[in-house]
C-alpha cells in the first residue's frame, strides 16, 4: 500500500487502543460521564527496517549467486582441466606411436639393408665358386691339353703327379733309366731273367714286377702295369723308397 494510508493504519489502531484501555478502568456501578476526549497525538512509524529487511535479502540472494558463481567456475575448471589432461595424454599418445612407427620402420630399413648384404655376399660367393670351378675345368682342360700321348708327354704328366704327392725325381733320371730299361717300349716284357723264371716277369717302361707295381701304386694313375704313367710312377715310388729318387738308379734296380 502506499506509505501515507500505511502511517493512517496504523494511528487508527493506536487510538483505539487507548480508548480500550480508557473504558476497562470505569468501574461496573458507575455512571458514564461523557467527557470530551483529550486530542489524539498522532504516533509516527518510521520505514527503514522494511528497508532493512529488504537489503538483507538481497545480500542473501547476491551471496548465493555469487556461490553458484564459484562452483559453476571450479566445475568449468575441473572439466577444463580434464580436457587439458585428455589432450596431453592423446598427444604424448601420439608422439609415443610416431616414435614406434619410426623405431619399426628403422629396424624393417635395417633388416632389409642386412638382406641386401647378405644377398650381395651370397652372389659374390657364387661368382667366386663359379670363376673357381670356370679355372678348374680351364686348368684341367690345359692339363688334359699339354700332355702328348709319347714318352715326352708321358714322363712330364708322371713329374706332375709325383710332384702332388711328394715324391722326388727329375725328366733326366727318368728318362735315362726308361730308356736303358726299355728303350721307350711301354710294352716291354722281360722273359728270361730270374724274375721271369719264378713267374713274376718286369714289365713296362721301367721293368717293375707286378708285386712291386701294387705295392707302390700311386692313387690318380690307372692300375694297368702297362699304361706309361701309372707305370713310371710307382717305378719313381719305388725308387725314391729304396734309393732317395730315381735320379740314383743308374743299372737294374
Amino acid at each position: 500500500m502506499p506509505k501515507n494510508t500505511h502511517k493512517i493504519a496504523i494511528a487508527g489502531a493506536a487510538t483505539l487502543g487507548a480508548a480500550a484501555i480508557a473504558f476497562s478502568v470505569v468501574p461496573a456501578d458507575a455512571h458514564t460521564t461523557t467527557t470530551d476526549a483529550a486530542p489524539l497525538s498522532h504516533v509516527a512509524y518510521r520505514s527503514e527496517p522494511v528497508r532493512d529487511v529488504k537489503a538483507g535479502v538481497t545480500d542473501q540472494l547476491a551471496g548465493a549467486s555469487l556461490k553458484v558463481q564459484a562452483i559453476e567456475a571450479k566445475k568449468k575448471a575441473a572439466v577444463d582441466a580434464a580436457a587439458a589432461k585428455k589432450a596431453a595424454a592423446a598427444a604424448a599418445a601420439k608422439k609415443e606411436a610416431a616414435a614406434a612407427a619410426a623405431a619399426k620402420k628403422k629396424a624393417a630399413a635395417e633388416r632389409a639393408a642386412e638382406r641386401a648384404a647378405e644377398r650381395a655376399e651370397e652372389r659374390a660367393a657364387n661368382r667366386s665358386v663359379k670363376r673357381v670351378a670356370v679355372q678348374q675345368v680351364a686348368v684341367k682342360q690345359v692339363a688334359a691339353k699339354s700332355y702328348s700321348n709319347n714318352l715326352d708327354g708321358w714322363i712330364r704328366e708322371s713329374l706332375d703327379i709325383m710332384k702332388k704327392h711328394g715324391i722326388p725325381g727329375s725328366y733326366s733320371g727318368i728318362h735315362r733309366n726308361v730308356m736303358r730299361e726299355s728303350s721307350g717300349n711301354p710294352m716291354a716284357i722281360n722273359d728270361w731273367d730270374i724274375n721271369a723264371i719264378n713267374g713274376i716277369p718286369s714289365k713296362g717302361l721301367l721293368q717293375v714286377i707286378p708285386p712291386t707295381f701294387a705295392a707302390y701304386h700311386v692313387p690318380g694313375t690307372s692300375w694297368n702295369i702297362y699304361d706309361p704313367v701309372a707305370n713310371i710312377t710307382a717305378a719313381c715310388n719305388y725308387a725314391a723308397d729304396k734309393y732317395g729318387s730315381m735320379d740314383n738308379v743308374d743299372s737294374a734296380y
